[in-house]
């Protein structure tokens, strides 16, 4: 089967973090979001891709190539982000048969997906506890009637998961009419399906929307290692697993990479080529260190974290439950928990980052101007690209500094900036 992924978007709900990048390249567990789209898809049987692409677009098409695991890759450019209806319709000159339509920015299950692709027209579809904040479907013996956008008195919990099996003949509907917020949406073409077919509805067992920086984060901690440790990765980075003594040599020797003898590593851990791990560290997984990154010394990390490609994690530093980008830099005697620090972030000697409210309520953040509640007890912050920050700054829970933001030396940042 053919399958279509949406990846033109920019992303302006995560905020700085896709100034400069496409968020279907932002990083889950070593690998971009749109990879695990494809893994996920080609693992359920597609035999081609196409992949829609705008902003970003030549770093999209420099990352993915021709093919994908064996399975060649289409490119359809959508001019302007004039919703996902449009979307398809730029990609709708490659379509010769049944397709799928898939989200770029969303983590599926193969498994999903291969019952989604059994069948036309069918809506991938999950159960919820709180649906008013999505498309919610409304069905009756597992046949869709109605597709509500974020009623305020949802009549069921099953909302629509960006994911669709559709006749070749859909391109024909996908003429729909401007919505309110501007865009052309596959959610109106839903809604002309359902009046001229039965529109099946395909429940998953797992899905998440990652639309916003606490949601990266849930990302990485969803596909991060975990689970039966195995003696390597198929990309070549080796899984350290905690057997009574300081690590693995032979694990570590697989990848070339550069293990302390007194470093302690616990849990699963992929340590790629090219890593140094110095003295006094200690690293508990789930966690992944990208090629060429150094940690230490006398570093803890912990929890589900992504170290990226050439970052540095310095003396003394703790690192918790955070994703670092591609050559960013936590320098020495520094805390960082709950964040997500973009490429080229370089943070002061001895730079603490706040991640809890005293009063125990959900940490907020601003998306699109607005304060929202990440769910989360525990949120750190969100830097953007080339962010530096002085010697002994500290930056409260919930702050965004946009790219290339400053901070004086012995500053405390309460506000975004």
């Amino acid at each position: 089967m053919q399958v279509v992924i949406l990846a033109a978007g920019r992303g302006t709900r995560m905020g700085p973090l896709t100034e400069s990048m496409p968020k279907p390249l932002l990083p889950v567990a070593g690998q971009p979001l749109v990879g695990h789209v494809a893994d996920a898809a080609v693992a359920a049987g597609a035999d081609e891709l196409v992949i829609t692409i705008g902003f970003g677009g030549q770093q999209i098409r420099d990352h993915l190539g021709g093919k994908y695991d064996g399975v060649p890759i289409r490119y359809a450019e959508q001019a302007e982000q004039r919703g996902t209806a449009d979307a398809l319709a730029a990609a709708a000159d490659h379509l010769t048969d049944d397709f799928a339509v898939l989200n770029g920015d969303s983590i599926y299950e193969a498994a999903d997906l291969a019952g989604l692709f059994e069948s036309t027209p069918q809506v991938g579809a999950i159960r919820v506890e709180n649906p008013s904040e999505y498309g919610v479907l409304e069905t009756e013996h597992g046949v869709v009637t109605e597709v509500r956008e974020k009623p305020e008195d949802p009549q069921s919990n099953l909302i629509n998961a960006g994911a669709y099996s559709f006749p070749q003949d859909v391109i024909e509907l996908l003429d729909v009419p401007e919505s309110e917020r501007g865009e052309y949406e596959l959610t109106d073409v839903l809604e002309r399906l359902i009046e001229r077919d039965a529109l099946g509805a395909t429940v998953f067992e797992t899905w998440l929307d990652v639309g916003r920086p606490w949601e990266l984060l849930a990302a990485n901690e969803r596909r991060l290692p975990g689970g039966t440790p195995t003696a390597a990765t198929p990309d070549g980075g080796a899984v350290v697993v905690d057997d009574g003594s300081h690590h693995s040599e032979e694990a570590v020797t697989a990848v070339d990479a550069e293990i302390h003898p007194d470093a302690t590593i616990r849990g699963n851990v992929v340590i790629e080529s090219g890593v140094t791990v110095g003295p006094g560290v200690v690293i508990e997984g789930p966690t992944r260190l990208c090629a060429g990154c150094t940690v230490g010394p006398n570093a803890y990390i912990r929890g589900a974290t992504l170290v990226g490609e050439n970052a540095r994690v310095g003396h003394a530093v703790e690192l918790k439950n955070s994703v670092l980008m591609n050559e960013a830099t936590v320098g020495h005697l520094s805390y960082v928990g709950d964040s997500v620090l973009a490429g080229g972030v370089n943070l002061g000697a001895g730079t603490n980052v706040a991640n809890l409210r005293h009063d125990e309520e959900p940490v907020s953040l601003t998306v699109k101007g607005e304060r929202v509640s990440t769910g989360r007890r525990k949120f750190g912050v969100v830097l953007g690209p080339d962010v530096a920050t002085g010697i002994q700054t500290g930056i409260n829970a919930g702050v965004t500094l946009s790219a290339g933001s400053r901070t004086e030396p012995g500053e405390i940042v309460r506000r975004d900036r």
